[in-house]
């Protein structure tokens, strides 16, 4: 006979141990596997009845731990974690990798003239804007007006340090200017993820103890958050962004790449496509997702709150976001 499934797994956490990078690591290659965006809504309804049916403390008849494993994380590619509500497939983290592999290798592609590098930022920073909006958070939802502006600003950013850095460096080598959409995506982050969050900067993000018991709000906390975020989304676009411009810019002086010019855009996106697979998931777990700091650098009203509250908690918890 087969032995029921307990309902003692916690499939609120990840499978995997997040306190080392290798757990982290394979947790997000679970997240960010791009053949979850072509799962069809049966199999992802499916999911959802599975792990609707666990949290109830119901186990369908021959349920595997695999395979509630499984259910979880389709479950988590397709459905808001807050509101539980289907979310936009390009908004989705399992799109990152398709997405940003089509839009990324364009703009290395396409970085000689103005209009091209106007045009690819716009929609490089109109899709960053609907993944931040498909993500948001259930306890400090985005407002309109906050999401316009950092879209407007963002965008803005991206264009002007794009369109500046390919005046500066239109008479130095070619590999140089191959290197100018790096540093707008960049600059777009620094002014992105602030204002997407700033909400969270004023109010602070929830911070618990060791066993999950809510301590208040931290704005010292946001902060961390904030820059641990910006330091991985740069990270990730690092190889992607750094390393097919080497490659190309070697191709680009052999004969056959010369007789077949048009080879260059899918090679691109190709090679792009490539650093991204491994790049998204190894940068998303650079930092724990559960992360962590001492109580001595919070607030000093939140400090006392904390010592009588909780005297023996030092160190407090919060969720950095993505």
């Amino acid at each position: 006979m087969t032995k029921e499934l307990p309902l003692n797994i916690n499939i609120k956490e990840p499978q995997w141990d997040q306190n080392s990078f290798m757990g982290r690591a394979r947790h997000f290659f679970m997240v960010t596997d791009p053949r979850n965006i072509l799962l069809s809504n049966e199999t992802l309804e499916g999911a959802r009845k599975i792990i609707q049916n666990y949290r109830s403390g119901i186990v369908p008849p021959g349920l595997t731990e695999n395979e509630l494993w499984r259910a979880k994380y389709i479950y988590d590619s397709a459905f808001h974690p807050d509101t539980g509500e289907k979310m936009i497939l390009i908004g989705r983290m399992s799109a990152q990798v398709p997405m940003n592999m089509m839009i990324t290798g364009s703009m290395l592609t396409f970085y000689r003239t103005t209009p091209a590098v106007v045009f690819w930022q716009w929609v490089n920073q109109s899709f960053n804007a609907i993944v931040n909006y498909t993500n948001r958070s259930g306890d400090a939802p985005i407002t309109v007006g906050q999401l316009g502006t950092a879209y407007v600003s963002a965008t803005s950013g991206a264009v002007i340090t794009a369109l500046g850095l390919k005046s500066v460096t239109k008479h130095l080598p070619s590999l140089i200017g191959r290197f100018v959409p790096f540093a707008a995506v960049a600059a777009a982050n620094c002014i992105n993820i602030p204002l997407m969050r700033q909400r969270e900067l004023k109010y602070g993000i929830p911070i618990t103890d060791a066993e999950g018991n809510r301590l208040g709000e931290s704005a010292a906390a946001a902060q961390q958050a904030i820059v641990q975020v910006i330091l991985s989304r740069i990270g990730m676009a690092i190889p992607a962004m750094a390393i097919p411009p080497v490659i190309m810019d070697a191709l680009e002086k052999k004969a056959f790449m010369k007789r077949m010019p048009l080879l260059n855009a899918p090679i691109q996106v190709g090679l792009v496509g490539l650093c991204l697979v491994f790049a998204t998931p190894l940068c998303c777990a650079l930092f724990p997702q559960k992360s962590s700091m001492g109580v001595s650098r919070l607030e000093t009203e939140l400090q006392a709150k904390i010592q009588e509250k909780s005297p023996h908690t030092n160190v407090v918890y919060f969720n950095k976001g993505l």
